[in-house]
């Protein structure tokens, strides 16, 4: 009898974290970042840079529509905001593809990326759900040199958006 308990309490040990990474989050429902070229959250996931709260979590960056910063309004992803950092700055075309990786789809309005301030390129997706990755071409035009791009992907049906930043060289 000792060694089935033993046993069960083996398979147990074994099989809990299977389960807990297989079961759905409970609150937050997850939602999407740019991966490549690797923005700011996907930075602080790989431990680039380090990161507080953003590192566990690089898709939830959700704030209103309209904002412009890095952390979509919220503190405990402030670290996001701080250009000192260090991120690592990627070199780019004069057009460069936007990688989104999405952990839940959404039915989105528009995606929009800003240089300082300015739109750049706007994709409207009519209040489609997108798959799990998304991709766009991004035109920077006359822009050159070190950039800082807002990229914002906005939802139909709430007010809400998703925002991410990416440090790049345009060369």
């Amino acid at each position: 009898m000792h060694t089935k308990r033993k046993t069960a309490a083996v398979v147990g040990a074994l099989l809990a974290p299977v389960l807990a990474l297989s079961l759905p989050a409970s609150s937050a429902s997850a939602h999407g970042y740019v991966s490549n070229p690797p923005s700011r959250q996907a930075q602080c996931a790989a431990g680039t840079v380090s990161c507080g709260d953003i590192t566990y979590e690089p898709q939830s960056v959700e704030g209103p529509k309209g904002l412009t910063s890095c952390s979509g309004g919220v503190a405990r992803f402030s670290d996001l905001d701080d250009d000192s950092k260090g991120w690592a700055v990627t070199p780019v075309n004069s057009t460069t593809d936007f990688q989104w990786t999405l952990t839940a789809q959404h039915a989105t309005s528009t995606w929009e990326y800003f240089v300082g301030g300015q739109k750049i390129a706007e994709f409207n997706d009519n209040g489609a759900k997108p798959g799990a990755t998304v991709t766009h071409t991004v035109d920077f035009g006359g822009l050159r040199g070190q950039q800082k791009v807002l990229a914002v992907w906005n939802i139909a049906d709430t007010a809400n958006a998703f925002y991410t930043c990416v440090d790049v060289n345009i060369g």
